[in-house]
């Protein structure tokens, strides 16, 4: 058999050199990450090495080669028996993504491990042998931990935020969120066995805009590993966090659950809103499901299912924006304040099918459906005739097949995925927001119908398929495991931003005089006659990877990878910027001297129009999107005991669909703005008209621009877009300390090249200010508002790392986790709340660097477990941060040399409070604590009864802020917590659960 070492050698090298040179002519792929587990060491030379999984039965054999060295690659997460022939035999349990090493030599020494460990419904006495030579930065989420730790919803990427640097997010509306870093949630990654979960047009996975609901059933998951930063090269489509998850296979027994969890108002506390209107919303949480799995043929088919429904009617308060002022709204206004309600209903199905033929092949036949509908966007300034009914759907099959040899490893996949977001008004016709004047026209309420952009259609669909292939036997100055790769997806992409059955008429409210009649603008739907306000487009993903994971000596290992990726997404390349709309900009400006086109105005403003203006053949998708990713660990004493690590890399994410798409989507179906005088105040836009009541009916308006483009927004992108990246850099020290596991770590991450639209409008002398306002009346002629959007978003943080963990022992009955983070942000432009957009400066570059408004500047999260008598189960999950930073547009009395009156800032909230002892520093706290009786009927049969209480000393994590920014000209920032405001996560509330495992 060694006796073709050395073709295989020239083979390797062979497809690792074309891999790579074949990037520069491929367009562009999607890469996917395994969940599989590689298990690597020492054994008699040329001695037959097999491992067993104790709950399948698969097999897989390979040859150590002559020095003793052998590699297993693509492993089941699970536990295994491995024996060497001559050699040792251990029994040990893989983790999800992990690389091990296991020395099966006759005389080895035991592996640093960490005891016993749980997988899908299988419990073996088993070391889990630890990866703590791996350089990127993260850890795992074990079974045991999801099983046990107290949860505010059943969405299993709860439990992320027991890894440094993760923040997951509960917000008043009852959505989810998981951010890592400084970056917002659409930087963000899943991977479910290998497969990545991303959404395309709103980033991070797949059905987690805006949603109540969970991306993955959790039933089904076995265990998954966070990664904060300097992933591998197999990783793509991300700039911060990356999570991949390994689902529950079937065993050679039959094995299942069925539960029920329930809590409704009456086992909540008030929210301060509710307390402070004497009211309680009604609110009912249900959820209940199950999961079975077993075998079809033992020890080579098996299957598992499960099915997941949530039920929720989550509770949310309706408050004013500008404060003191609520008395000067109309009564039918006044009364939509208050307690209000979101209800939600979701159901996620999961199914595999596994077919192990050989002990060499291994087929896979994966389904995950979802479906939700949920009540959305009612709390803070909007009421509930102003909310949105949403419907999420998610649907994705894969096919994958796995092939292993001596000295080589395939994993083949086929995808299919169809996801799709499609929001709508819950009131239609013409709605009402009510803004203060004398604060800029601040939002105070939004009652009735929505805006057009409530009615949208947004999704993707499509097929694809990647190829990974692993070399084991290559060694040069060590041991190689080298990974190259390709995948191609084509992806439909569809878009509809704006509905036509609901428009927005904006009143407003002067103190003194309270409320004015009529409006002094509207907003509504324009259809375009002859276009769709659906547009699609077939985005084409490539791209190509090679990782070397060089084993140098027992002391030091290198991660050595480079990927490269490129999209080519037609509704941005192909796009023909409209004959009318070039002929406009190249047309004279009305407001300008006689003479002068608007372009030319634009010109003296810093805007080259001809960067916007597409021919449908002066785009080009971006072909450099060279991606190292460099990584090293020194196991100091060769015993992973104490490893210090690090790494520097760079990852590109996408551009998102949701911003591509506007300059057709735009043109398809506008949605213009005209304008009114009325006695407060004179016209503030063009066109404008003189008001008329029968302008409250939709139809009635679309009548005002027929004919004409006037008032509809032109958005233009520039035809040099770049694709958003981060750049990664980190330093650290893992220890195994006795039974504990410790981590330290110092990472920087900077990521550039984030999209956002700003305002185009310029006057006619190209100034951008004037007399203390912008030039929203003088957009394109004969139409609205010029947007453009660019490159130029930018974060750059710095956070420090630390984690202690002593894992749960069946035999010690105890186990706790510490994760700490320390965060030093800065951005400019705040993305959490207003990403893609910033029309409060000239240019992106005109933002200064401010504190980020993703992250506290420290954050503790604990949790705890401990067997007590009579066979019950103890839990806790403590959170505590400091108050998270605020950006906002400060405004008091000052102009600035620029012409602005007002400045982009950053502040922390004060008001913070306590938590048992020290000063008002904490934003937020929270202690849960759970508690779990188990009943064993018969066999394996089990009953159990589970309490949580959430938050259960009632803190109040107010997210609600009061601003005041100073006077006339002096800046004295003071802004405080709304103790009347809404709250991030719950109440104290009891939830009650009860099930059978079998």
């Amino acid at each position: 058999m060694r006796k073709h070492v050395p073709l295989r050698k020239k083979l390797l090298v062979s497809l690792i050199a074309a891999g790579v040179a074949s990037t520069a002519v491929l367009p562009g792929v999607v890469w996917a990450q395994t969940a599989n587990a590689t298990l690597q060491g020492k054994a008699p030379a040329g001695a037959q090495v097999t491992a067993r999984n104790v709950a399948t039965g698969a097999v897989r054999v390979t040859t150590a080669a002559g020095n003793g060295t052998y590699t297993l690659v693509g492993l089941q997460p699970g536990t295994y028996t491995v024996s060497a022939a001559g050699g040792s035999e251990r029994t040990v349990t893989l983790s999800v993504a992990s690389n091990s090493t296991l020395d099966l030599t006759a005389n080895a020494a035991p592996p640093a491990t960490a005891p016993v460990a749980t997988l899908g419904a299988v419990n073996v006495t088993a070391s889990p042998l630890l990866d703590n030579k791996t350089s990127e930065v993260g850890e795992t989420v074990s079974l045991h931990q999801i099983r046990v730790l107290p949860q505010i919803t059943r969405n299993f990427l709860e439990f992320a935020d027991t890894v440094p640097g993760m923040i997951f997010s509960v917000d008043n509306q009852g959505h989810a969120q998981l951010r890592g870093g400084a970056q917002n949630y659409d930087t963000t990654n899943i991977y479910i066995d290998g497969v990545g979960q991303k959404n395309y047009v709103f980033g991070g996975p797949t059905g987690q805009f805006f949603s109540q609901g969970n991306p993955f059933s959790q039933l089904a998951i076995g265990q998954y590993k966070v990664i904060t930063s300097n992933y591998k090269a197999e990783y793509g489509q991300i700039s911060s966090a990356a999570v991949t998850a390994v689902t529950k296979s079937g065993t050679n027994e039959f094995h299942g659950e069925v539960y029920g969890n329930y809590t409704d108002d009456s086992y909540r506390d008030m929210t301060p809103a509710e307390k402070a209107s004497g009211t309680k919303t009604p609110s009912v949480d249900k959820e209940y499901g199950f999961d079975l799995g077993g075998p079809i043929i033992q020890d080579k088919m098996h299957f598992f299912i499960s099915n997941e429904v949530k039920r929720f009617d989550t509770p949310v308060t309706v408050v004013p924006g500008v404060t003191g002022v609520t008395d000067l709204l109309p009564a039918d206004a006044q009364a939509q304040l208050g307690p209000a309600s979101n209800p939600f209903w979701e159901n996620l199905f999961f199914g595999k099918l596994d077919w192990e033929p050989t002990d060499t092949d291994r087929l896979e036949l994966r389904a995950q459906i979802r479906n939700e509908n949920q009540t959305n966007n009612v709390g803070n300034t909007t009421a509930a005739s102003n909310g949105i009914i949403t419907k999420n759907t998610d649907k994705r099959y894969d096919l994958e097949w796995q092939h292993s040899a001596d000295a080589w490893f395939n994993d083949f996949t086929l995808t299919y995925e169809n996801a799709f977001y499609t929001p709508r008004p819950v009131t239609l016709g013409v709605g009402s927001a009510y803004t203060y004047g004398p604060n800029n026209n601040a939002l105070i309420l939004a009652t009735g119908a929505p805006s057009p952009g409530a009615g949208q259609n947004k999704g993707q669909k499509g097929p694809g398929f990647r190829d990974d292939l692993t070399f084991t036997d290559f060694h040069w100055m060590g041991d190689h495991t080298v990974k190259v790769g390709v995948e191609y997806k084509q992806i439909t992409l569809t878009a509809q931003d704006s509905g036509d059955a609901s428009a927005q008429a904006f009143f407003d409210v002067e103190p003194g005089t309270g409320t004015a009649t009529t409006p002094y603008k509207i907003q509504f739907p324009v259809p375009t006659v002859g276009m769709s306000p659906e547009v699609t487009s077939k985005d084409k993903q490539f791209g190509a990877y090679a990782q070397d994971d060089w084993a140098v000596n027992e002391h030091l290992t290198l991660n050595l990878g480079l990927r490269w990726d490129m999209d080519r997404n037609p509704s941005y390349l192909n796009w023909v910027t409209p004959a009318n709309v070039v002929a406009a900009l190249n047309g004279q400006d009305p407001n300008a001297p006689a003479g002068q086109t608007y372009a030319q105005s634009l010109a003296l403003g810093g805007v080259n129009i001809n960067d916007y203006i597409s021919t449908g053949h002066n785009r080009h998708a971006q072909k450099d999107e060279w991606q190292p990713r460099l990584g090293f660990s020194y196991d100091i004493n060769g015993d992973q005991r104490h490893v210090v690590f690090g790494g520097a890399g760079r990852s590109y994410d996408r551009t998102l669909y949701q911003y591509l798409q506007l300059e057709q989507t735009k043109a398809s179906l506008s949605t213009p703005t005209y304008y009114f005088s009325t006695a407060t105040q004179p016209c503030m836009g063009q066109p404008c008209i003189p008001w008329d009541p029968s302008f409250l009916n939709i139809s009635n308006l679309q009548t005002l621009v027929q004919g004409t483009n006037a008032g509809k927004e032109v958005d233009m992108i520039n035809n040099h877009l770049k694709v958003p990246y981060s750049d990664q850099f980190s330093l650290g020290m893992r220890n195994t300390l006795g039974e504990w596991n410790t981590s330290a770590t110092v990472s920087r991450i900077n990521s550039y090249d984030g999209f956002i639209f700003t305002l185009g409008n310029r006057f006619p002398n190209g100034a951008f200010w004037m007399n203390g306002g912008q030039p929203w009346g003088n957009g394109v002629p004969g139409f609205g508002s010029l947007i453009i959007g660019n490159n130029g978003v930018e974060t750059r943080s710095t956070q420090v790392l630390l984690s202690a963990e002593k894992p749960y022992t069946k035999e010690s009955g105890w186990g706790v986790t510490f994760a700490y983070t320390y965060t030093n942000a800065h951005q400019n432009r705040d993305i959490l709340n207003y990403g893609g957009y910033g029309f409060d400066e000239e240019t992106i570059q005109d933002y200064p660097f401010i504190l980020s408004d993703i992250a506290p500047k420290h954050r503790l999260v604990a949790t705890g477990v401990v067997d007590g008598p009579w066979g019950l189960t103890f839990s806790t999950k403590v959170t505590l941060a400091t108050p998270t930073p605020i950006n906002a547009i400060a405004f008091y009395g000052a102009t600035f040399p620029n012409g602005s009156t007002g400045l982009p800032v950053a502040a922390v909230p004060t008001g913070g409070k306590s938590f048992l002892i020290g000063g008002p520093i904490w934003g937020y706290r929270d202690v849960d604590f759970a508690v779990i009786k188990d009943w064993l009927i018969a066999g394996n049969t089990h009953i159990y009864g589970r309490l949580d209480v959430l938050n259960a000393f009632n803190y109040k994590n107010y997210v609600d802020t009061f601003q005041s920014w100073g006077a006339n000209g002096v800046f004295d920032p003071n802004v405080s917590y709304n103790t009347n405001g809404n709250i991030t996560g719950v109440p104290r509330t009891f939830k009650f659960t009860m099930g059978v495992r079998w």
